[in-house]
């Protein structure tokens, strides 16, 4: 299963060191960014499926970052949680208006914040916690690692069942070589951007057997998605 991926924007480092530990123990990929400008680039690049927000992270505010945020149409259903020692009521109303899900008030417990993250996750991106995946007429089961088309089992190597298994999670979006390969293989890995390419062939070569239509796009100069109908 590819682990649900979450964004924590807080520049507390013991904070950090606690919320890192305790999400990957969850099964969770975690990134961490100091700073609210670092923060807004690196979310043009790539969308995790949970941001964690501090709202008073240096250069650009996480209360401005939501705003900012839930004006792209890239983030502007990104669930987020955000985190602040300001505990008035007028402040938790000016978070949850300005976009925020869900408001934390530190100091507060571990479990509660673990807890609060699997349910907005399972709220608003069940996608990312199924064991099935299903779009059009596939299904991927993550336990067993098969795939199914109309029934009819699929064979796929594990790089080609990761390929799918991450684009069946976003059907219908558009996803470039870079992101597939930070998404799929892994930011720390240096592969070629054609490596996606072939990968894609071998998938799509395997999932489209007969007349079956093809179910992955390829939009010129911008990359591949699953049809999502």
């Amino acid at each position: 299963m590819i682990a649900p991926k979450i964004m924590v924007v807080e520049d507390d480092e013991p904070l950090c060191v606690l919320l890192r530990y305790n999400l990957e123990a969850e099964g969770y990929e975690v990134e961490v960014i100091n700073r609210g400008d670092e923060a807004e680039l690196r979310l043009q690049e790539n969308v995790p499926d949970l941001l964690v927000l501090d709202w008073m992270v240096p250069a650009v505010s996480g209360i401005e970052l939501c705003r900012r945020l839930r004006m792209r149409p890239e983030t502007e259903r990104l669930p987020v949680i955000m985190l602040t020692a300001r505990g008035e009521e007028s402040d938790r109303v000016r978070g949850l208006s300005t976009g925020a899900d869900d408001y934390l008030v530190k100091p507060f417990s571990t479990p509660e914040f673990i807890a609060r993250v699997r349910a907005l996750l399972r709220r608003s991106k069940p996608e990312v916690l199924s064991t099935v995946l299903k779009v059009g007429d596939i299904e991927l089961d993550r336990e067993s690692h098969r795939v199914f088309r109309r029934k009819n089992e699929i064979r796929l190597g594990p790089t080609e069942f990761r390929l799918l298994e991450f684009m069946m999670q976003h059907p219908g979006r558009v996803f470039s070589r870079s992101q597939l390969l930070d998404n799929v293989w892994g930011e720390t890995i240096y592969i070629d951007e054609r490596t996606v390419d072939v990968h894609v062939g071998r998938l799509r070569k395997a999932v489209n057997q007969g007349r079956m239509p093809d179910i992955i796009r390829t939009i010129r100069g911008a990359g591949y998605a699953i049809r999502d109908g």
